[in-house]
This record gives C-alpha cells, structure tokens and sequence, in this order.
C-alpha cells in the first residue's frame, strides 16, 4: 500500500474537516492508504510539550513520518496571508530529512481555509510549496478542467484546495470545497502510485 501523509494543523476545525476529504480522494484510489496527522500548537511563552496521542483528533506527527510516507498533503489555516506556526516549527525540525533526501521525489499538495474570501489563501498555499520545494517534492495543484474552480463563490486555487470559514470560522464547506479536497488527494495518490512504486 502507498501511504499518503496528511499533516495539518486546525485551530477551529476546517482544516481537520478538509483533511477527511483529502482521505477520502487518498483512499478512491486502489492501493492507496491516507494516514492522517496533526502537530501540536505551539506556545507564545516557552516550547509547548504535548501528548503524542491528544485527547481528540489525529495523533501527532513525528520527522520520521515524513520518511515513511510516500506522498505528502500539508494543510494549514491562514494566518496573515501565511501558514500557521505549528507547521513552520515542524518543518524547521526536517534537516536531517532534507540532508537524506527523505522526500525527495516523492508527490505533494496543500490546503487551507481562511476567514474570507481575500484572507490569503493564495500566499499560504504558495507559502507551503516552499519547504517541499526545498525537500525536493513534486507539486501537484487543482487542474483547471472542468468548471468548477472557474465557477466557484467559495473556496478553489489552482495551487491548492481551500475553504472560506468565515469571520467566526462557522462556514461550512461548500459543494466545490470538498470536491477540490477531495481532487488534491486523489492527484497525490495516482502520482505515488506512478512515482513511488512499492
């Protein structure tokens, strides 16, 4: 089976909700098992310590998750038009896993949710691209084919899926939203099925 990592990080639950949708599109593809994590908050004051399993939700991730997995889907809320700190600080752990090319080659996308419209989304899915980049991933968007990123009032890149949550973050996904989660994981599990086979 490929296993397709889905790390994210949810404050008030939409990214939590996109990521069972990404699995969903992870697991409509035979031979395909979406494996979901979440990393901890972090701490304004001094290193925040957590349990790894948490009292609800998806366990913890750890580096070595990274190594193990043969796709990757990353999902942050916005914050300020840029991924949340809880995914930064896991990223900045990643050295050794950058040194080994642990990621390399392997398929990758993203995904966000935002309070409006305009909130940035673009810019967090960019900015997310980078330590993948870097990692030496191959990124995968939403294709224009069809119309429903063309037609969309909500949420939908092309660099990525993403959810408008509103200004009290009690936004619903809409139809498209969860169909472009939904794409996002299907993509990262046919290309590791293509690129990664076991």
């Amino acid at each position: 089976m490929a296993q397709i990592l889905i790390l994210y990080y949810s404050r008030h639950g939409a990214v939590a909700e996109m990521a069972q949708h990404v699995a969903k599109g992870v697991e409509s593809i035979k031979g395909c098992e979406a494996v979901l994590r979440t990393v901890p908050a972090v701490s304004t004051v001094s290193e925040s310590t957590a349990p790894e399993i948490p009292e609800q939700g998806d366990i913890h991730a750890t580096v070595e998750d990274l190594s193990a997995c043969d796709g990757l889907i990353l999902g942050s809320p916005t914050r300020f038009g840029s991924v949340a700190a809880p995914i930064k600080y896991f990223f900045d752990q990643t050295a050794t896993q950058w040194l080994t090319g642990a990621l390399k080659d392997k398929p990758a996308a993203v995904f966000t949710s935002t309070g409006s419209l305009h909130g940035g989304q673009e810019s967090t899915l960019l900015g997310m691209m980078l330590p993948l980049l870097h990692h030496g991933m191959v990124i995968t968007g939403i294709p224009f084919c069809g119309t429903a990123l063309s037609e969309t009032t909500t949420g939908g890149t092309p660099y990525g899926a993403s959810h408008v949550a509103g200004s009290n973050s009690n936004q619903p996904l809409s139809q498209e939203e969860t169909e472009f989660a939904r794409i996002a994981g299907e993509r990262v599990a046919k290309l590791a099925t293509a690129l990664c086979p076991n």
